[in-house]
Parts: C-alpha cells; structure tokens; sequence
C-alpha cells in the first residue's frame, strides 16, 4: 500500500492533472473560470480573498523549492536542522494567513444567502478540500517540532526528487514518517486528481490571463 499510494499514486495523479486539464480547455472553455462572487456581494471578500490567495501562493511556492532544492545546494549556506526551523516558521505564518483568509471565504460561501444560491456542489467540495490540507499541513508543525535535525524535511525531499526525477524506490523514503505527514502528501496528491474537475483550472490562466495581459479586462461597454 505504501508503494502504490507513494510510489504510483502521484503518478496518475500527476498524469489525470494534466490530461484532463488539457482536455477541460479544449471541450469546456466556457467553465474555465473563477466563477467569482464578488459581483453578488464583496462583504469579507477583499480580505479573506488576498488573506487566502497570498497565503497559499506562499505556501505552494515554499512546498516547491523546499521538496526540489538538493541538499548540495542549501548545505552551502545552512544545515537541514535550519532549513527546516526556517520552514517551519514560514509555512506557519503564511498558513495561519491562508487559514484566517478560508475560514472568511468558506463561512461566506455558505451564510451569505446570494453566494450561497450560486454556489455549486464542486465549489463547496474544493473549498473544504483545500480546507482540510491546511489543517493537516498545520498539524504537521508539531510533528516536526519533535526532531529537529532536520531527518524527516530530507526524507521528504528524498521522495519529492526521486518522483520528479523518475527513479524507483520513492516511496521507501517515508514509510517511516509519521502518519500525519503521509496523509499530507496523499490529501496534495487528490487534490492534483480532482483539479481539472474544478473551479481550480482558473491558476492555469493566471500566468496568461492577468501577467502578461494588456490593458483592462472589457465586462461591459457604455453607451
């Protein structure tokens, strides 16, 4: 079980993130949105929107180089036992951000009566989804807490590389890490699984969309 849900698993989670992704584009190019709120009522949405979206932008983007940096790059400038305080310090001020910002999002998405008369089952599914994983990365700070020498973050790391990199044995790296932070890893994996399914193709755009576009975006003329 540990061989298939850490060593193949992020495989076909990778491979349906993809391909579905690719095909949700070319069939349903009209359901490839945010389907923002705002519109219908902007009460908690600036704060709990900015708090959510700088939080987890943070947070992925910590995930990324903290998991592919090889030990030979960061030993030059500091020791596992560091890069795992620094982390732990980081992914929890930028998680207590993104926690605050969801809390706001999900308790406005399911009081406000004109949000909630719009809102779609796959919309309360990924909010609560993305919910959970937050919890359970949160939970995983204590866990971390009891060895700080940094052996779990390179055990992590060990199985993120291998992944990326394709080579076998992936998954020995953390068959003895504790349970929390397995489940953490597999929650992340799902939510690559369910993302073409959702409202979350929209970070696809992102980088398109709103970087590199020109001007602002027309949603009415006048006159």
């Amino acid at each position: 079980m540990n061989d298939f849900l850490f060593g193949i698993y992020p495989y076909i989670a990778v491979t349906v993130f993809l391909i579905g992704s690719m095909f949700r584009y070319d069939r349903e190019q009209y359901s490839w949105k945010a389907s923002s709120s705002q519109l219908l009522s902007n009460k908690g949405m600036r704060v709990g929107s900015n708090f959510f979206h700088v939080g987890i932008i943070l947070l992925f983007f910590g995930h990324l180089v903290g998991l592919l940096t090889p030990e030979s790059v960061y030993h030059v400038f500091m020791t596992a036992g560091q890069k795992q305080a620094m982390a732990m310090i980081a992914g929890g001020v930028f998680g207590t951000l993104c926690f605050i910002g969801m809390v706001i999002l999900i308790h406005r998405r399911l009081t406000n009566p004109r949000v909630r008369a719009t809102t779609k089952f796959s919309d309360i599914f990924i909010l609560l989804l993305l919910f959970v994983q937050l919890v359970l990365g949160l939970l995983t700070l204590p866990a971390s807490y009891q060895h700080m020498d940094g052996s779990s973050m390179i055990a992590l790391a060990n199985w993120a590389q291998h992944i990326v990199t394709f080579r076998s044995g992936a998954a020995d790296f953390i068959i003895h890490e504790p349970l929390i932070f397995k489940l953490h890893i597999f929650l992340g994996l799902t939510m690559f699984l369910v993302f073409p399914f959702t409202r979350l193709v929209h970070v696809w755009s992102a980088p398109a969309k709103y970087l590199f576009r020109k001007g602002y975006q027309v949603v009415r003329k006048r006159g």
